[in-house]
């Protein structure tokens, strides 16, 4: 008879985004010592997706387990830029360590630092060899960055022949699909709908909703799912940034939302992509006054 999974629901919020909901549903009991291990390292991850920084980093001391002194490098990562090279020169440097550099949360945490870093063949250094589903899933992520959905396919079947009805495994299908694009737009549409009416509609699913329907030119109905994710999340980068392209679209106004999201993410990559544009064409006014 299999053992029940206590975390399941822990875990199954934590990846469709309802970060507030994983957190109350995190008191199990019975839990094994690694069962405890690995709900800490949810529960803080939820708080590092929330924003509350601050609060992981004061709460896991140096005597923790090698999971949650992962976690704390994480928060540490996304807590200040002052913060970054320290934390990156950290991970590195446990990851050179035969004794827990194999840890998969270790791994997996290099990988999401490496991947905001936008140093791809770093992160999959330490995610490529697989070995947990999150893993596996971010090596999918890391594949459709690089524009490579050959190998983000690969990676997807991996999955789909250990569980394919995992909710990580339908998540890695819909972010495929929309990378393929084309026909495969409806099929992803398809996965977040039957998600969010199988478990409930976050501002994940919404924003890869709207993606959808943005793709396939249904703009206002874009914007209608954006609006409900901000009434969801206010401060989330995603659909800031998805409702500036929707408003932009649409001939509306889209300062609010950029300002709010430059304010709140500065390094968000269209933050980024706006500021290197602005910066290219004052330089391009400069040269011809």
């Amino acid at each position: 008879m299999a053992t029940p999974d206590h975390l399941f629901n822990l875990r199954n919020n934590f990846y469709l985004g309802a970060y507030q909901a994983a957190i109350n549903s995190s008191e199990v009991n019975g839990l094994s010592q690694d069962d405890v291990v690995e709900r800490d390292t949810l529960v803080y991850r939820c708080y590092i997706a929330l924003g509350q920084l601050q609060f992981v980093i004061s709460e896991i001391n140096d005597s923790a387990p090698t999971p949650l002194q992962a976690v704390k490098l994480l928060a540490l990562y996304f807590s200040s830029p002052d913060s970054k090279e320290s934390a990156v020169s950290s991970i590195k440097e446990w990851l050179a360590d035969p004794a827990i550099g194999n840890n998969a949360t270790l791994r997996l945490v290099a990988g999401i630092v490496f991947l905001h870093e936008q140093d791809f063949n770093e992160a999959l250094k330490y995610t490529n060899a697989g070995g947990t589903m999150e893993l596996t899933a971010l090596n999918v992520q890391i594949f459709i960055k690089m524009h490579r959905s050959d190998y983000a396919e690969r990676q997807l079947r991996i999955m789909q022949q250990i569980d394919e009805d995992h909710t990580l495994t339908q998540l890695a299908n819909a972010w495929l699909d929309l990378s393929v694009g084309g026909s495969k737009i409806q099929e992803a549409h398809l996965i977040f709908q039957d998600l969010s009416e199988r478990y409930q509609s976050t501002s994940l699913l919404l924003n890869g909703k709207a993606v959808c329907c943005m793709q396939m030119g249904n703009f206002d109905e874009a914007e209608t799912l954006l609006v409900e994710a901000l009434n969801k999340d206010a401060r989330d980068p995603e659909t800031l940034a998805n409702l500036v392209v929707c408003c932009l679209h649409l001939g509306k106004p889209s300062s609010k939302s950029f300002s709010q999201l430059k304010l709140s993410h500065p390094d968000h990559v269209l933050v980024k992509r706006v500021s290197a544009a602005e910066e290219s064409f004052d330089r391009a006014l400069q040269s011809v006054s």
